[in-house]
């Protein structure tokens, strides 16, 4: 199933109904008088948050959304049935802008939060309202308003707990396939995944974490290379960070890959680098001995950066990132 989270929509309030000419007939009732009723209010167009949806798939099929229109109104001072507003689901961490002006209108990030994105037009009035005095008998009445209209953009932000972030080919959907029951694809070359993946990291004692598999970033991602620049957006919710480096590239070069990474995040947004972070050295069923990571492990310490030595693929040290990520969040 494709991932989608940026996509272009329309929307449209509905119509206010006509309100209603209209005169008594009755045949002992002379001069009856204006009995026109008013038009019915129409629905409006609300995007609503929700964590059952994960992606914007659903705006693949469908991108216009129109509000239904209120009734017109009727004589015997009948007014018009006022129309449903139109409801429209999307994920929680939708950013919702303008498609004209790029503004940000709305920032969904709580479940059930409502966004008015066109609200419908109101009911015109029936002759009834413009009797006076001098005129007993107005053939007057006002059409409904016209619902509003606009494109807009939503762009999905993952909201997660964790977020996996590397180069290409460092391990990180073997690594989310560890730690979760998710199955994305895995192979021996780069960029292997195309879009994020979801995982859900179970616990026995304590609420399950949601894990991100962003895909591979490299030099000059801020500015475009790559894939990193259409996905660095989903990083900006996530609570913690795990670095994954790969240690079959040489263990002098560790501290190189990380700092190629921190400096992506920096130049992205400066406050990703502050956030909570560990630097996850994969790859190690490579490494004839584990006191090579001696030094990496002394420069990450240096940082008061946490930094644990697993291999994804047999599932060496696996326990141990749960259990420091159970932890983590329970503090």
């Amino acid at each position: 199933m494709a991932f989608i989270d940026e996509t272009k929509f329309f929307v449209k309030g509905g119509d206010g109904g006509r309100g209603c000419v209209s005169f008594r007939r009755e045949k002992y009732v002379p001069k009856g008088g204006p009995d026109g009723g008013d038009g019915g209010n129409a629905g409006s167009v609300y995007l609503e948050a929700s964590g059952r949806l994960r992606s914007l798939l659903d705006f693949k099929y469908c991108s216009h959304f129109i509000a239904p229109n209120g009734a017109h109104g009727q004589g015997k001072k009948m007014h018009g049935r006022g129309a449903k507003d139109k409801i429209v689901m999307v994920p929680l961490g939708s950013v919702i802008k303008d498609a004209e002006s790029n503004e940000i209108l709305a920032d969904m990030v709580e479940e059930g939060q409502r966004f008015l994105a066109a609200r419908g037009g109101l009911g015109g009035r029936g002759n009834v309202h413009f009797a006076t005095a001098q005129n007993r008998a107005p053939r007057r009445a006002t059409g409904g308003q016209c619902g509003e209209e606009r494109w807009l953009r939503i762009e999905l932000k993952l909201l997660a707990d964790v977020g996996l972030i590397g180069l290409p080919n460092a391990g990180k959907s073997t690594l989310l396939s560890k730690l979760s029951a998710a199955n994305p694809k895995i192979a021996p070359y780069p960029f292997t995944t195309l879009e994020p993946q979801l995982g859900m990291l179970q616990f026995e004692h304590a609420d399950p974490l949601v894990i991100a598999d962003i895909p591979g970033l490299i030099k000059g991602a801020h500015a475009g290379a790559g894939l990193g620049h259409k996905f660095l957006r989903h990083i900006e919710r996530t609570k913690v960070l795990l670095h994954v480096l790969d240690v079959s590239n040489g263990v002098d070069i560790l501290s190189k890959d990380f700092q190629t990474l921190d400096n992506e995040l920096k130049q992205y947004k400066e406050e990703l680098a502050t956030r909570m972070r560990i630097v996850i050295c994969n790859k190690i069923d490579l490494l004839e001995s584990l006191d090579d990571l001696e030094e990496s492990r002394s420069f990450f310490r240096a940082k008061n950066i946490q930094f644990l030595a697993v291999s994804a693929l047999n599932g060496d040290g696996i326990d141990e990132l749960k259990a420091m990520l159970a932890e983590l969040f329970e503090k």
